[in-house]
Parts: C-alpha cells; sequence; structure tokens
C-alpha cells in the first residue's frame, strides 16, 4: 500500500504536466507518460517483464482521457477538422489494435528499444524543426486508411497518442498548424482507444499482472495522471497562441533525446 500511494502521488504530479503538453503541442503525453512509468512501475514490485506491457497500456489509457480533453477544448476553438477525422479514423482504429497485437508478439526486452528508437526520431524532428509543409491535395480514402494505419500502429506500439506523427503528416496536405494540432488531438483519443481494447484483451487472464489491473492497464497509474492532467489541458489549449510553442519543442526535444538514449542503451 505505501508503494501504492507513492506511485499515486508521482502520478498525479506527472499528470499536470502532461495535461499542458497536451494541449500545447497536440501530443498524447505518451513520450513522457511511458518512460516515467517504466522507471516507476519496478520500484512498486512490478515484474520486470510486465513494466513496459503496462507501461504502454497504461499510457494508452490516459491518452484516452487526455487527449479527449484537448480535442474537446480544440473542438470548441474551431481547431478540429472534423472531415479529415473521418478519413483518418477507420485506419487508425486498426493500426492502434494491431499495435497492441505486435507488442503482444515481441520479446518484452525488445520493446524499451522500439519506443526509443521512435522517440529519438521524433525528438530529432521536433529538435531540428524539420516541419513538412505543402499544398498537396488530400489523397483518396484509401491511401488516407492506409496512412492512417501505419499512424495508429507505430503509435499504439509506443504507447503515444500520435500527435507528433500526425500534425506533420496533415501539414505535407496544407492544413493550418493550429488546425493540425486540434485534428491530431481528436485522432490521437481514437487511436488511444483502439491500443488500449487491444492491451486489455491481451492481458486478460495473466494471473502474474498486479492487483488493480485491467488486462495491461495498472488503474492506480491511471488514475493519477488522469485526474490532473484532464484538468490541465485547456489550459494548454488557450497557451497555444501566447507561447514561443516551437522554442518549446525544442527544449522537449532535447528532454526526448536523453530519455531515448536512455532506454536504448
Amino acid at each position: 500500500m505505501p508503494d501504492m500511494l507513492w506511485l499515486l502521488l508521482m502520478c498525479l504530479g506527472l499528470g499536470v504536466v502532461v495535461g499542458l503538453l497536451a494541449g500545447l503541442l497536440g501530443i498524447g503525453g505518451g513520450l513522457l507518460i511511458v518512460p516515467a512509468l517504466v522507471w516507476m512501475l519496478p520500484q512498486t514490485g512490478i515484474e520486470p517483464g510486465l513494466v513496459m506491457h503496462i507501461a504502454l497500456a497504461t499510457s494508452l489509457a490516459c491518452i484516452v482521457l487526455t487527449s479527449g480533453s484537448s480535442a474537446r477544448s480544440h473542438l470548441r476553438l474551431g481547431n478540429v477538422d472534423v472531415s479529415l477525422v473521418r478519413l483518418l479514423a477507420p485506419g487508425m482504429v486498426l493500426g492502434g489494435i494491431a499495435g497492441s497485437a505486435v507488442a503482444e508478439w515481441v520479446p518484452a526486452d525488445w520493446l524499451p528499444r522500439i519506443f526509443a528508437g521512435i522517440v529519438l526520431l521524433l525528438a530529432l524532428q521536433m529538435l531540428l524543426s524539420l516541419k513538412v509543409t505543402g499544398r498537396h491535395p488530400i489523397p483518396g480514402r484509401v491511401a488516407i486508411a492506409g496512412s492512417g494505419s501505419v499512424i495508429g500502429l507505430v503509435a499504439s506500439l509506443a504507447g503515444i497518442g500520435g500527435g507528433s506523427l500526425i500534425v506533420p503528416y496533415l501539414s505535407w496536405y496544407g492544413v493550418e498548424m493550429r488546425r493540425s494540432i486540434g485534428t491530431a488531438a481528436f485522432c490521437g483519443s481514437i487511436i488511444a482507444i483502439a491500443g488500449m481494447a487491444g492491451f486489455i484483451v491481451a492481458g486478460s487472464g495473466d494471473d502474474s499482472l498486479p492487483p488493480y489491473s485491467l488486462g495491461y492497464v495498472y488503474l492506480p497509474a491511471l488514475i493519477g495522471v488522469a485526474c490532473t492532467s484532464v484538468l490541465t489541458t485547456r489550459y494548454g489549449a488557450r497557451m497555444v497562441s501566447h507561447l514561443p510553442t516551437p522554442t518549446l519543442k525544442k527544449i522537449f526535444a532535447i528532454f526526448l533525446l536523453f530519455v531515448g538514449g536512455k532506454m536504448l542503451f
């Protein structure tokens, strides 16, 4: 019980930061939640072989709430392109479910390396300001659904909402940055729901999971992060117009390089 209380308090603080980042940068927060849980969970006695699966599943469960709250704020501000959400959603659902299946199949000691590789690539994109801009026409339904599937697969496998992938993808087709961020938050919640459902099914019936688990989703950590992150996403969304977002992204990218390098090696 003391370990669980410590974890809950740590996750409450984590949720504050995650919520602000979700609203401000259009990400679900998984890039921060997963490494934080990978560090915290072993200290509560959870078996090392289960840590990465639990971290990914719990991160996606947190993103369901965090991105959902962020998406609602962006929707009210008119930053969500509903037509693009409808085109991307079917593929993202399939990709999110596939990501959880692949994570179950991949050896446990490879999951941190896969996550680290994805994080390092995203961090380099943020740090180098590799902005993809253009006025290319939106592809057909099949092509955009295929793109959504790939984004959903990668996002679910890394326990993230996919905002860091969706924003440059939409920018390539000339979608304005605020609408890209708002649409990414909305799509991130869709990916997270699909991925979370897959991890819940995959972990069902595993007797080695700790108490208070729903499949691979660890409820004490979920409650801690969700309680504060849902409250702070609205403030992050409002800060988009007032803070130097590119500078903040570069600072966050440097942090991700450190986290990714540590998990990789």
